[in-house]
């Protein structure tokens, strides 16, 4: 049934969702690096408990950021550790470069590692072959590894664009991710057959909340009805007025695949 899994990967695969119901609602909590401060002003370790409150399965962190939190938290949460990044003050913000490692994550207490990929970029070479790296460090530990993989590049007109996805997807399962973060098509039956080729769970990439949060919220709704395994949504949560109020709601889109009312 597991193939080659070992017992430690299936069990750390296993408490990445830490909620009933049918999917995993990850809160992916990266963007400092990438972007700036979160919440200019506002704690990281509050945040974090509202989410263990709120329905969150996990939250996806940089090493730096696990360190500031209370390790309670995780009692109720499952952690990702982020291996790679780059700013967007950078003359290519595509590229990424790694930042940590299996190892350090694993010092750390991670359940999983994710490693993002910009595919069409200019760099895609290198972070390729780092993703392959690290699958490599992910089957020697045991650990389930995340693929966040996007189509971005100077040649790239529309990264939803179903094909494109589709391969996207594609190289993360051949290299051997457990599980793959993408901006899926807008068009249902498209992401429908992405999700359904994929050959690894799709998580459904949030994005910016635009043009606002019921537009993300509807996207996160089709993704679930097209077979999503679940969503990665970071954004709308912490960008919120209320994040506690957004991640409830989100989390009957996940969990109890609710219909999102409009208005």
């Amino acid at each position: 049934m597991y193939g080659n899994e070992s017992f430690g990967r299936r069990l750390r695969l296993g408490s990445l969702r830490r909620r009933g119901g049918s999917g995993l609602l990850l809160v992916p909590l990266d963007h400092a690096v990438g972007a700036g401060p979160l919440r200019p002003g506002a704690d990281l370790d509050t945040l974090v408990a509202q989410l263990a409150e709120n329905g969150a399965d996990g939250v996806v962190l940089h090493k730096g950021s696990v360190r500031r939190i209370r390790p309670n938290r995780f009692r109720d949460l499952s952690l990702t550790v982020q291996l790679n990044a780059s700013t967007a003050m950078a003359a290519d913000p595509d590229a990424k470069y790694p930042v940590a490692t299996v190892e350090e994550a694993l010092r750390l207490g991670a359940h999983a590692v994710s490693v993002h990929v910009n595919a069409a970029s200019r760099t895609e070479a290198t972070q390729i072959a780092h993703l392959a790296r690290v699958a490599e460090d992910c089957d020697r530990w045991s650990v389930p590894l995340l693929a966040m993989m996007y189509v971005r590049g100077p040649a790239v007109r529309d990264g939803r664009q179903a094909d494109l996805v589709a391969h996207a997807v594609a190289v993360a399962a051949e290299l051997g991710a457990d599980l793959v973060k993408t901006a899926l098509p807008e068009d249902p039956a498209a992401a429908a057959r992405v999700v359904a080729g994929a050959g690894v769970p799709v998580l459904a990439a949030g994005g910016a909340p635009v043009p606002g949060p019921e537009a993300v919220l509807g996207r996160m709704s089709a993704a679930m009805r097209a077979g999503a395994a679940g969503v990665a949504v970071g954004r709308l949560v912490f960008t919120a007025d209320d994040p506690a109020a957004m991640l409830r709601r989100l989390a009957a889109v996940v969990h109890d695949r609710s219909s999102v009312a409009v208005g």
